[in-house]
């Protein structure tokens, strides 16, 4: 027959229950020793700041067994929950808890018949269980919201410093673009000075490419940041396969060459599309190809390939490079992730374009895996997007620049640069006036609105991240002022789309992120007389 737990709580055994309050003392002592004796290495907990809160415990205890309670009391709650915190605290393990309300068990029954004239009655024993059975409980449940608790906070704790990080890695991405903004215009100045000395060209050369590989490795620290915080936006079109591969291709080339690499790609006879944002289906395949570059001894094969399998558009890039691990496999997409980081590579990196990959491949409903059969033996990555369900003509991909480099305007344009670098203002004002253009200058936003108001350029380039008054600012003023009347032309490094949104709400007509592409500034000089619209 079961027990009424209610009953069975309300009944006074009184004798029981004194004589456990009588020898808490002797109690503490035997459970101490034993719980030491049989948990040699919980034995640091067994110290006198846990051992102050027994007595408490073990008078409730008997304070429930003695006196007839109300049904649902149990006095013995509180310092059993106190005896759970304490335990986490101190570093025990759960069944450690357990094991020592075990223990008590053990020690309070051989306590009790040793000082009874007379054998426990059944119901005393059940009592006694019952009240030991109501304290575990308590402890545990306090154990675990004090583990709950510490794992929250150090869950908050983490998020809070990978959002730190996150805000870091942005703002750094973002502060490195200005001085490589000069630095890629001064190469620019270079090209169009056209020195005879083959070393100023060979140098030149090497400064374009180390510049334009920052520039990558910041672009990807920026989309990294992006996708972490979701707020990266993709921009789904349908287009030729054979579009995004000649993209990368044109991409790629330079670092190909400069590492005597072979390139071949193979695609199908029959055109094949792919709805997805065509510029990130490039910085895949641009990702791919520079890592199969650089872990590729100079002189190497690279094989580049896509073709229509089944539902799905699949992208294979092969070389016979130095190979992967089998163990490194399945971690090769991590972030910050590398092989052969004792090996000296020409390239380097950051370990973060075949993160990117991964995460902008499955942004896009896909999958990439890497294969090799081990060192030295080459490797394959091999990427898996949806295929355009319509067999449709591709469509025009909106702010994906032609590969083909744009001549210069032959008409020169009146334009004001409002930029507080100096570095930035001088060195872009200067390849402007090479490229027979009348320039004007300023270094803040009040100056550069007064400029504009006096002047009336057709152009006006202006730096978003101006001190005091901002860009925005600026732009909305002279909007107001001139109207429709002057080209607007935002210069950033804060490239996301929300950033395009807030610079055309200002009265921007474009948005150009820093560093300027010659040619992308140059199509858009020479759209002053074609129109402002953006």
């Amino acid at each position: 027959m079961p027990f009424d737990l209610q009953e069975l709580r309300s009944e006074p055994h009184t004798e029981v229950g004194l004589l456990i309050q009588r020898g808490i003392g002797i109690l503490i002592e035997r459970w101490a020793r034993r719980a030491v004796q049989e948990q040699p290495n919980a034995a640091r907990a067994h110290h006198q700041t846990l051992l102050d809160h027994l007595p408490r415990l073990l008078q409730t205890i008997g304070q429930s067994l003695a006196l007839s309670l109300e049904a649902d009391a149990t006095p013995h709650q509180d310092p059993a929950e106190m005896h759970g915190e304490q335990r986490w605290e101190v570093g025990w393990s759960l069944p450690e808890v357990v094991r020592d309300y075990q223990i008590l068990r053990l020690v309070l029954f051989e306590y009790l018949e040793e000082n009874l004239d007379r054998p426990l009655s059944f119901r005393e024993g059940r009592a006694i269980d019952l009240a030991l059975d109501e304290a575990i409980s308590a402890s545990v449940a306090a154990y675990v919201r004090q583990g709950e608790a510490a794992l929250r906070s150090q869950a908050e704790a983490l998020k809070e410093a990978d959002q730190r990080k996150n805000d870091f890695l942005a703002v750094l991405a973002h502060e490195l673009r200005n001085p490589l903004a000069s630095i890629l215009t001064s190469i620019e100045l270079l090209r169009l000075l056209d020195s005879p000395d083959p070393r100023i060209h060979q140098v030149r050369e090497i400064l374009e490419r180390q510049v334009k590989q920052i520039v990558r490795l910041v672009d990807d620290l920026l989309d990294l940041t992006r996708i972490a915080r979701g707020k990266l936006e993709l921009r789904r079109t349908i287009f030729a396969v054979s579009q995004a591969v000649t993209q990368a291709v044109q991409t790629v080339r330079p670092l190909l060459e400069g590492q005597g690499h072979q390139l071949t790609v193979e695609l199908p006879a029959e055109p094949i599309q792919l709805e997805s944002d065509e510029a990130r289906i490039v910085q895949v395949l641009v990702n791919l190809l520079s890592n199969a570059a650089k872990y590729t001894e100079r002189g190497g094969h690279i094989n580049l390939s896509a073709a229509r399998e089944g539902e799905e558009v699949v992208f294979r890039v092969r070389d016979n490079g130095m190979g992967i691990e089998k163990e490194m496999l399945d971690v090769i997409f991590d972030r910050f992730m590398q092989i052969g980081r004792s090996l000296p590579r020409s390239q380097g990196g950051l370990g973060l374009g075949l993160t990117l990959v991964r995460q902008l491949v499955e942004l896009q409903g896909g999958r990439v895996s890497a294969h090799s059969e081990g060192p030295g033996k080459g490797s394959e990555f091999v990427v898996h997007l949806p295929a355009a369900k319509l067999a449709s003509a591709p469509l025009p991909s909106p702010g994906v620049a032609s590969p083909t480099p744009a001549a210069p305007t032959a008409t020169s344009r009146r334009i004001l640069l409002i930029e507080d670098n100096r570095d930035a203002r001088e060195s872009l004002a200067l390849l402007l006036r090479m490229l027979g253009h009348h320039i004007e200058t300023a270094a803040a936003g009040p100056e550069g609105i007064a400029h504009t108001l006096a002047s009336r350029p057709e152009v006006v380039l202006i730096d978003l991240g101006l001190p005091g008054l901002d860009g925005f600012e600026v732009a909305r003023q002279i909007r107001k002022a001139l109207g429709e009347a002057v080209l607007l032309v935002a210069l950033s490094g804060y490239t996301q789309d929300e950033d395009r949104r807030r610079a055309y709400e200002a009265g921007f007509n474009v948005h150009l992120p820093k560093p300027v592409e010659l040619d992308e500034l140059t199509r858009v000089l020479g759209r002053v007389a074609g129109g402002h619209n953006h």
